[in-house]
């Protein structure tokens, strides 16, 4: 334990002698998960609760959608929780609390080393403002059962898109599965193809530039396979405007050969597939780009609406001890991004065999990373990037506009987002 922390421990319990009555000092915490990441975080909120009397974390669960569109239109209101687990870490970067005034900047930056950067606005921000709970990593998932069912070889690590299309439309024909592949309908999701297909997102000089001849190609691409039926059509197509959408439940339901989604499925499908079939994670296909998918996740932050900073403060720092983060990643089913944690190497007891084996596939992943995806993932207006492909490419998929016309008005909306933010 920090002497800062020991510090604000101290802040926190003689708030009353400052006018805050014991009986206001509730922090609402908005929360989204895909396994069992929540209800660890409340488990450990109770303990924090137990060193702070008169405090009361309350753990408000919501849908992912909920923190990517409909918290920001509180926060820009000045209004929304505490903390929140949030994915858009560099767009939310306003409404956040810096925590460096709070805590120990050495243990933090000891600790959570780049990852820090995708929270703060820019090269020249040196704040604190979240701690990233959940490290993830883009890429795909088979149906190892379907495979052994219809005998077909799983490609080779450095397999092209091109092969596993290929292999997985042969699996879907032989065993009558209704849908060879599908992606999560995310810009996240798609940069780590495009950048494996040679995108480079940004021009030499920094500035993004979003469509380039690689980022075309797979475009072109990925529009010809839902054209084709390769990929499910309805999870881009059904959907509209920035929603989000993804293939999981045909996945879990053994409706789909390869699924490309990311290492946060891993709970869940550790416990809901159980022995209906095996399954196995395969990283991403390879290009000239290489075979990257996009590193993420998501972290845990405070606003600075709130009326207890030093409480909120707290709470964050107590989540993000050695041994509590330790906790947090093991029974989440999570990659850590606390680099003492990753050092020492996490065990999963809560999870199967078959889960465990692919916690370190993942883990594996994390060194074809692309440079290029690291600092898309960092880019303060990525997520109004990846919602221009969204768009762009929804149009292209439904048949509301060719690649091309698609590609170009995408260059636009980027030209206007540019003059908009200024960077």
């Amino acid at each position: 334990m920090t002497k800062n922390y020991l510090a604000t421990t101290a802040l926190a319990l003689l708030a009353g002698g400052a006018g805050l009555q014991a009986s206001a000092q509730e922090i609402r915490f908005m929360c989204a998960s895909d396994g069992a990441e929540c209800d660890v975080l409340e488990e450990l909120s109770q303990r924090f609760e137990a060193d702070h009397p008169g405090v009361d974390v309350v753990i408000d669960l919501v849908a992912h959608n909920t923190t990517l569109e409909s918290l920001p239109v509180q926060l820009a209101a000045g209004s929304g929780p505490d903390i929140a687990k949030v994915t858009d870490l560099g767009g939310l970067n306003p409404y956040y609390l810096d925590l460096a005034p709070y805590v120990d900047r050495d243990y933090w930056e000891a600790s959570f080393g780049d990852t820090l950067g995708w929270y703060r606005k820019g090269p020249e921000d040196d704040g604190i403002y979240g701690m990233h709970s959940q490290m993830t990593i883009t890429g795909a998932y088979i149906n190892r059962t379907l495979f052994d069912q219809a005998q077909v070889e799983i490609p080779a690590a450095e397999a092209s898109w091109e092969e596993w299309v290929a292999a997985a439309r042969e699996v879907a024909e032989a065993t009558g599965t209704e849908f060879p592949m599908a992606i999560d309908r995310s810009g996240h999701r798609f940069a780590g193809p495009a950048i494996s297909s040679g995108a480079r997102i940004f021009g030499e000089d920094g500035t993004p530039v979003l469509v380039d001849a690689g980022f075309e190609d797979f475009a072109g691409k990925f529009v010809d396979w839902h054209a084709d039926g390769t990929f499910a059509r309805d999870v881009w197509a059904g959907a509209g405007g920035s929603s989000y959408a993804d293939a999981a439940s045909e996945f879990l339901n053994a409706q789909l050969v390869y699924y490309y989604s990311g290492s946060w499925q891993v709970q869940r499908f550790d416990e809901t597939i159980g022995d209906a079939f095996d399954w196995q994670v395969v990283g991403s296909p390879c290009g000239t780009g290489g075979c990257t998918g996009m590193p993420g996740g998501a972290g845990i932050v405070g606003f600075d609406h709130t009326e207890h900073p030093e409480l909120v403060a707290a709470l964050i720092d107590f989540l993000a001890r050695e041994d509590n983060y330790a906790e947090l990643t093991a029974r989440s089913l999570n990659i850590p991004a606390h680099l003492a944690v990753a050092e020492k190497g996490v065990a999963y007891p809560e999870a199967s065999a078959q889960g465990e084996a692919a916690l370190q596939a993942w883990g594996e992943q994390v060194a074809k990373l692309s440079p290029v995806a690291y600092d898309y993932q960092g880019y303060v207006n990525n997520r109004a990037m990846f919602n221009i492909t969204l768009a762009r490419l929804t149009q292209a998929i439904v048949g509301e506009l060719s690649v091309e016309d698609a590609m170009a008005r995408a260059r636009d909306d980027l030209a206007e987002l540019l003059v908009a933010t200024g960077n």
